[in-house]
């Protein structure tokens, strides 16, 4: 089925303040994944496999700092979600570039990490230049990458399927550079053993809004039924309260 941008928004915030999510946090959610899915990077397809654990978050402890000194970080997101971790972890590498003109941000346990790139978009519009790496899977393991200029509109992306072996130190991790000094750019390497290469210009993930804009949001109808039932217990509650209310008066 086919509907609005503002529509898919408006669900998604529904679906992630009923799982749990702190206000702010359903907020950044939704429109990281509608960033992803509006600019051609396949948002559903990544929150189809993210949502199945999203309310686990609410048991998790908060992302923690590992390590720090004036130009690097080493964070554990404990097992959370991107959607509700990694734009804090932008914005600590954003604030130390701005400082010291260079930083670098690890992040470990961390999952759903595509969605990273709406706060990487972000840091970019706000004229710092940052780019991020990283890899997933244990059997086959792929690598990611994407990168923004300072000033840009749009960031790149690359990503390829590899012959490497997975490590548990790399295991759900994420690296960061960030600078207010050098334009940083991305993308993997034609590297013995790759296969399945995808790069994306900053230009076609540009094209690719323009088209979403024009048309829509193409969704799965099993897909949009999950979102809205999960979306429902924020209907629900609110419903209990009110009736709460009322009859406390």
């Amino acid at each position: 089925m086919n509907i609005s941008m503002n529509e898919l928004k408006a669900a998604l915030r529904r679906c992630f303040e009923a799982s749990g999510y702190f206000v702010g946090n359903y907020e950044d959610a939704a429109n990281m994944i509608l960033w992803l899915e509006k600019h051609g990077l396949n948002g559903l397809g990544e929150l189809q496999r993210a949502l199945p654990y999203i309310a686990e978050d609410r048991e998790k402890p908060l992302s923690t700092v590992v390590y720090e000194d004036s130009t690097s970080a080493i964070i554990d997101s404990n097992g959370r979600s991107a959607l509700n971790c990694i734009a804090a972890s932008v914005d600590l590498a954003h604030a130390k570039a701005l400082e010291v003109g260079i930083a670098t941000v690890t992040v470990h346990n961390c999952h759903n990490r595509m969605f990273i790139l709406k706060a990487l978009t972000d840091c970019g519009r706000r004229g710092i230049s940052i780019a991020a790496y990283w890899q997933n899977g244990s059997q086959t393991v792929t690598e990611h990458t994407a990168a923004i200029k300072a000033g840009d509109r749009y960031p790149s992306y690359s990503g390829a399927t590899t012959t490497l072996a997975a490590s548990e130190d790399d295991k759900q991790a994420l690296t960061i550079i960030c600078s207010s000094r050098v334009d940083l750019t991305s993308s993997l390497q034609r590297s013995s053993g790759n296969r399945n290469a995808r790069y994306v210009s900053a230009a076609q993930v540009a094209a690719n809004k323009e088209h979403s804009v024009d048309n829509g949001i193409e969704i799965d109808d099993a897909l949009w039924a999950e979102i809205n039932r999960i979306g429902e217990g924020i209907l629900v509650e609110n419903s209990d309260q009110s009736r709460q209310g009322a009859g406390g008066r």
